[in-house]
């Protein structure tokens, strides 16, 4: 009678263990999108790592460890899924039902194919950047025509990774609603990433000097609300904006702690500032408590109009980013500030002693610049979360 019921029961186990193997496949992360979460890492890990072998070495060779990480990154996304596009387009079992199709022949994710064209900039821009240098000298200008290049491919590559994230995302839940599995955390991740970029990009306007300067906020408010609050739209996690927020600081800190542990030195003159080990960038912008109270407040306007979202997001963003980051710059022109954690010993060679941030001193400017600075700067974050809210609920509704 054992014997009957064990034979009884083995087609039942077997089928369940098929629905369970495909389940499993289903929520496992597709290779093409874990190559390109490698590449966007990599191309961010070799964006900082070049900044700091400017400021700690000057304008080197082309062949240095910092550019050969950025063209990795750009390489492996590209090949990853180009490999992907062929595969779906001449591989008959392997055609998707969804996809972006070129010349209605080749078929892709549309994040596959962004990262395909940002791989092609970025290894364009390596021979032309190349011989750029053999013909202008090493770097005369840092906005080059290469560099703009290079630049739009590091763009193409990180948006690429983050589409296809969130369309991995979405087909999990259609098919899963009831679960997260691992996609909405590489959204969150790569959204950080995004967050990392643009403020490398905008860099110059957040030193610690600019902390007490209208345009450090107008700058601000311009880029960092688009970012968050695209992530807690986009993402299905119920704090994405600070999943994000604190994918960004974890990145900026680790930079912060680490380079300072390897020796480096000038070997381009003119040198203003002795510099014996690589120089970090700066501790990252407190946006994680405005990146929380986003987060906090966005369930409960969710039913409001659009704009009426927008502005509360854009106001509640500016106040707490102000109420925050003034007095923090307060202590970190202090002389409190001056151990590993904070590292703010991180100078550039080229800044000579008497300038601010040696000298750790604030830019000045008068209380009617200030005011009318603000003014700005609460526009553009309004605008910039009401494009925030645009684009996350795109991305939101990806599925290819």
């Amino acid at each position: 009678m054992d014997m009957n019921m064990d034979v009884a029961s083995l087609p039942m186990a077997t089928g369940d263990r098929a629905r369970a193997a495909a389940r499993a496949t289903e929520g496992a992360m597709p290779w093409q999108l874990a190559a390109v979460v490698f590449a966007a890492t990599s191309v961010i890990v070799g964006l900082i790592w070049d900044i700091s072998w400017h400021m700690t070495i000057g304008r080197d060779t082309f062949w240095t460890p910092a550019h050969l990480a950025i063209y990795t990154g750009g390489a492996v996304a590209g090949l990853a899924c180009g490999f992907e596009v062929l595969r779906r387009s001449f591989v008959s079992d392997a055609k998707p039902a969804n996809g972006v199709t070129v010349w209605r022949l080749f078929n892709g994710p549309l994040g596959g194919w962004l990262c395909i064209w940002g791989g092609v900039a970025m290894l364009t821009s390596a021979p032309f950047d190349d011989w750029w240098h053999a013909a202008y000298g090493l770097d005369v200008k840092i906005i080059s025509p290469p560099h703009a290049l290079l630049a739009l491919g590091f763009i193409t590559i990180l948006g690429g990774a983050l589409i296809m994230a969130v369309a991995v995302q979405g087909r999990e839940a259609d098919r899963h609603a009831e679960a997260l599995g691992m996609a909405p955390y590489i959204v969150a991740y790569t959204g950080g990433l995004v967050l990392v970029m643009l403020s490398v990009f905008t860099t110059e306007y957040h030193d610690r000097e600019a902390m007490h300067l209208g345009s450090f906020y107008v700058v601000s408010s311009l880029v960092f609300p688009l970012a968050l609050v695209a992530a807690a739209r986009s993402t299905r996690l119920r704090y994405g904006a600070t999943a994000t927020a604190t994918v960004y600081t974890l990145v900026m800190c680790v930079q912060l702690w680490m380079l300072p542990l390897f020796e480096g030195s000038p070997k381009l003159g003119p040198i203003r500032t002795a510099v014996t080990h690589m120089v970090s960038l700066d501790f990252p912008l407190l946006l994680l408590l405005p990146a929380i109270g986003i987060d906090v407040i966005m369930p409960r306007i969710r039913e409001r109009g659009v704009w009426l979202q927008a502005i509360a997001l854009g106001v509640l963003f500016l106040t707490v980013h102000m109420a925050t980051q003034w007095p923090f710059a307060n202590f970190l022109v202090s002389d409190g500030s001056r151990n590993w954690f904070f590292n703010t010993d991180n100078i550039p060679y080229q800044m000579p002693p008497d300038w601010l941030r040696p000298m750790r001193r604030f830019a000045i400017e008068s209380a009617s610049q200030t005011v009318r600075a603000v003014g700005v700067a609460l526009v553009l974050a309004v605008l910039s979360a009401r494009a925030g809210l645009g684009w996350g609920s795109w991305l939101r509704s990806v599925r290819r």
